[in-house]
């Protein structure tokens, strides 16, 4: 067996990818020069660098187990990743099983009298690279509830992975980001079946002529009236696209990848994040830089508007500020998360701020007091993302609750009474970690995706599972239309599909 160091950096790059350390998969993958590498990511299954720990494991296990005559003695204790790569440790363990092999054979057995049976074939054992697996029951799905694959609409065309996707706002327009340096829009209104897909190139100038950025999409988000598409990238750059698939601008002031951008509501403004430590307001009318933001001391992770001129910001290094155009300094400074904070959300009103964090709490913060309002601790691993129904006062559905999701790594997804603080469902059938959630537009639903491939959809008001659909990769978003009768994801296998359930 051969392999090389680009094979083995591919591993370690998509590992760190698929565990959520965006940022630090990014640094690897630029020292290691991954986009130079010939590999195509499509084909490589998820967890692939955790499956061949796993046979490794099991391999050295198989060796200590069987004796230098053939036979194979059960291994007393299963053996832990470090202790496979340490030879004393190996040594050790296989003197051992000699020792035990040894003693047995020189034992005579004690019959008291019973007639000797032949003895049981030793029970074959399997080593995994995980705690203990999840009990049965969370992996069974009622099959009046799970969605066949008739039913859902897959679309191929990406070469790597899927990060992103998102629905135009006024029509059944899917827009998706890959790691094949593409966005693409899918129409899914005439023909869903066979859909027509534009393929938006996200270029670079080099030597004179545009050549493919070779870097990752991992950022798009649809202007209020559903007229231009906008996309930020690995390369540094943000677009601006019409739904004819032409580039209208590009948008250059970022050192390094753009990690989250919006529009804001009235369409004027985008906000974007960068590696670089930065936010930036630009001008979506002519592409210009309009103010940047330098306030955050290590890579800003996520922004959403507050207003059409403010903003909150998040960062790696634990911080977030509210800042507003024009202004030079934040407006306002929340402290309270004692690690990386992932992603932030404004509730429809923009009265109330939710961080989720790698500290494994969520946290609720008001304009109006310096520490937070709700410091909500329940998940057992770091909280990836989350989002506000659109429901309560000031939106169309005000006689339903405001409520909070959050989606965790450690593979559940919990619904918030934000104004008590407390969890009211904690929704347990997922089986990795869950990377996305999203409302239906009448707040009755709850989608969710998790790298278990599934997608699952839920009753926000019973907390019980409604639909359940499973892919055919790690499942990155999730996201509805307008209307609410389609839920699209995006896969780490380079698919994107479409539940239409009307058809349910």
């Amino acid at each position: 067996m051969s392999f090389s160091s680009d094979e083995v950096n591919f591993l370690v790059y998509r590992y760190l990818q698929e565990s959520g350390f965006s940022h630090s998969a990014y640094t690897f993958g630029i020292e290691s020069h991954i986009s130079q590498s010939n590999i195509n990511g499509a084909l490589v299954p998820p967890a692939a660098l955790l499956s061949i720990l796993q046979k490794g494991l099991q391999y050295t296990e198989a060796e200590i187990s069987i004796g230098e005559d053939g036979t194979e003695q059960r291994l007393g204790e299963s053996l832990s990743l470090i202790d496979a790569v340490m030879p004393e440790v190996v040594a050790n363990r296989q003197n051992m099983q000699n020792l035990q092999k040894q003693a047995t054979k020189t034992e005579p057995p004690e019959t008291n009298g019973a007639t000797e049976e032949p003895a049981a074939p030793p029970p074959t054992t399997t080593t995994t690279a995980s705690t203990t697996p999840a009990p049965v029951e969370t992996m069974e799905v009622d099959q009046s509830i799970e969605i066949p694959a008739s039913k859902a609409t897959v679309l191929r065309g990406h070469e790597s992975e899927v990060f992103i996707c998102a629905w135009n706002p006024s029509t059944d327009l899917l827009a998706s980001g890959s790691g094949d340096s593409t966005a693409r829009i899918w129409d899914m209104s005439d023909n869903p079946a066979n859909p027509n897909q534009l393929v938006l190139r996200h270029c670079i100038q080099k030597g004179g002529t545009e050549v493919p950025s070779n870097k990752d999409v991992t950022s798009l988000d649809w202007n209020c009236d559903g007229t231009l598409l906008a996309t930020g990238s690995y390369d540094g750059y943000a677009r601006i696209w019409r739904t004819d698939g032409l580039l209208a601008s590009t948008l250059g002031q970022h050192k390094g990848p753009i990690f989250a951008l919006k529009w804001n509501k009235r369409g004027n403004y985008i906000l974007s994040a960068g590696v670089d430590k930065t936010t930036i307001i630009w001008d979506a009318a002519t592409g210009q830089c309009t103010q940047q933001f330098s306030f955050h001391s290590a890579p800003a992770l996520d922004v959403d508007w507050q207003s059409n001129q403010s903003f909150a910001s998040c960062s790696t290094d634990q911080c977030i500020h509210v800042c507003k155009l024009g202004v030079d300094k934040p407006i306002k400074s929340f402290q309270g998360h004692t690690n990386e904070v992932n992603a932030i959300k404004w509730d429809p009103q923009g009265q109330l701020l939710a961080s989720c964090s790698d500290d494994m709490t969520l946290k609720i913060w008001s304009m109006k007091q310096d520490t937070c309002v709700h410091d909500l601790q329940a998940h057992s691993k770091e909280i990836y993302t989350i989002k506000w129904s659109p429901t309560g006062t000031g939106t169309q559905n005000p006689n339903m609750n405001l409520i909070l999701a959050s989606a965790s790594f450690d593979s559940t997804v919990r619904l918030w009474d934000v104004e008590r603080g407390v969890c009211i469902h904690t929704l347990t059938k997922h089986t990795e970690p869950v990377y996305s959630v999203a409302f239906s537009p009448d707040g009755k639903f709850l989608a969710s995706g998790s790298f278990d491939k599934c997608v699952h959809i839920w009753s926000t008001q019973s907390g019980q599972l409604v639909h359940s659909y499973k892919g055919t990769g790690g499942i990155f978003e999730v996201c509805w239309n307008s209307r609410g009768s389609k839920v699209g994801a995006s896969a780490s296998d380079g698919s994107v599909f479409v539940l239409d359930l009307r058809k349910l």
